[in-house]
């Protein structure tokens, strides 16, 4: 762990595009531009942080803050910041140590981390690897019994909340892993990997790390009866199987039975829609550019929904953060917390957890820095006044 965190401590590592740098470093090019990569023409992922820019700062000078106060309840638990780690899917293909690294480092930050159901470990692992919340988040692979076998495993093992997606009716047209073979590298054939071993083979120490560590494993969470967990290529097939309709919230509600918050979110109509249907909680997502391209950038689409939801239940938002200032924008427009996926991705490809936790320490100084400079000593302080905003 010592070795690693040296590996991304400052100077070498000062903000997250230098993690994003090392990540690209260490890990093959098909890992990497799975984490980096969008859908199409990745119009949208480009917007995500396009949005960001339009925003300006309006600071209030000669403010003396002696304490800045960083602290924020979400859905219930009191975060240390207003930061959730994203659910990232193949995560321990990312590296070995995965998800339960990226939770461990979040609960050491005093933050939340959110399981995806693309999991390379057991989620009874990665809720014990943190002292902070945990979250699970649900596609409905395999089918309705599957999905509530993970639910309740999931809601004895504790987990803190639900995280529904509902922006997978078919997986994005990713054409970057199509490119580079992620199909292929991931199957079983031997023959269909050989025209994209290159790329791994310049890689060793990340190869060696993900063979030690058994390769590609089955995804632990999704069990399917008389078959076992479900192998990971089998992913987006069962992703086209499994589209969440607002009709499923009722048969999930009753499986879980505690709080929903409903991803993937960019309409007011449909935020409306899923504040009636029981919903905790609204992200306003467009899974990270990753899906429909062409859509608008979260950021946009974030007060649209927090007019529609009018303070009656949290809005979240995720999209394109990578500075503490991205999350005070965020926050100023309406938002409870962010969600982050590739800052820590990032991170965790570089340097395992400790590329994670560094992610993680980066926001929370950008975060405290940018609120000291614009003369406003919490979190619960912020609202519009601070920000110029013409084009939203």
């Amino acid at each position: 762990m010592a070795k690693h965190a040296a590996r991304v401590a400052s100077p070498r590592v000062v903000n997250i595009a230098d993690l994003r740098t090392l990540a690209r470093r260490r890990v093959p090019r098909v890992v990497f531009d799975y984490v980096d990569g969008g859908a199409e023409d990745e119009i949208t992922l480009r917007e995500n942080r396009r949005a960001f820019e339009e925003i300006t700062f309006r600071p209030r000078q000669a403010v003396a803050i002696p304490h800045c106060d960083l602290r924020t309840p979400v859905l219930g638990c009191d975060l240390s910041i207003p930061v959730l780690l994203a659910p990232v899917g193949y995560s321990r293909v990312i590296h070995a140590g995965g998800e339960v690294a990226a939770a461990r480092a979040a609960g050491q930050a005093g933050t939340g981390y959110i399981l995806s159901t693309i999991s390379g470990y057991p989620l009874e692992e990665v809720k014990a690897a943190s002292v902070g919340p945990v979250f699970y988040q649900l596609y409905a692979m395999g089918g309705r019994e599957v999905a509530e076998g993970a639910l309740e495993r999931a809601r004895k093992a504790g987990f803190a909340g639900l995280f529904v997606t509902v922006d997978t009716a078919v997986a994005g047209m990713r054409e970057r892993d199509f490119r580079n073979g992620m199909k292929e590298l991931l199957g079983r054939s031997l023959l269909g990997k050989i025209r994209f071993s290159p790329q791994v083979l310049a890689r060793p120490s990340w190869l060696t790390s993900f063979l030690l560590d058994g390769g590609v494993r089955p995804l632990p969470n999704v069990v399917v009866p008389g078959r076992g967990p479900m192998p990971l290529i089998d992913v987006g097939s069962a992703l086209a199987l499994s589209t969440i309709s607002w009709e499923d919230l009722r048969w999930i509600h009753d499986a879980w039975r505690g709080p929903i918050i409903i991803k993937g979110v960019l309409t007011g109509e449909d935020a409306r829609r899923a504040m009636d249907e029981g919903a905790a909680a609204i992200v306003v997502s467009n899974h990270g550019g990753r899906q429909l391209d062409g859509v608008q950038a979260t950021l946009r689409a974030l007060p649209e929904i927090v007019s529609a939801m009018n303070g009656q239940i949290e809005v979240l938002v995720d999209g394109g953060i990578r500075r503490g200032a991205d999350i005070v924008k965020a926050l100023c427009l309406g938002a409870r917390a962010v969600l982050c996926g590739r800052a820590y991705a990032y991170g965790l490809a570089a340097a395992g957890e400790a590329g994670v936790a560094r992610a993680l320490e980066i926001l929370r100084a950008d975060l405290e820095r940018t609120l000291r400079l614009l003369g406003c000593p919490s979190i619960a302080m912020l609202d519009r006044s601070y920000i110029s905003c013409q084009r939203l």
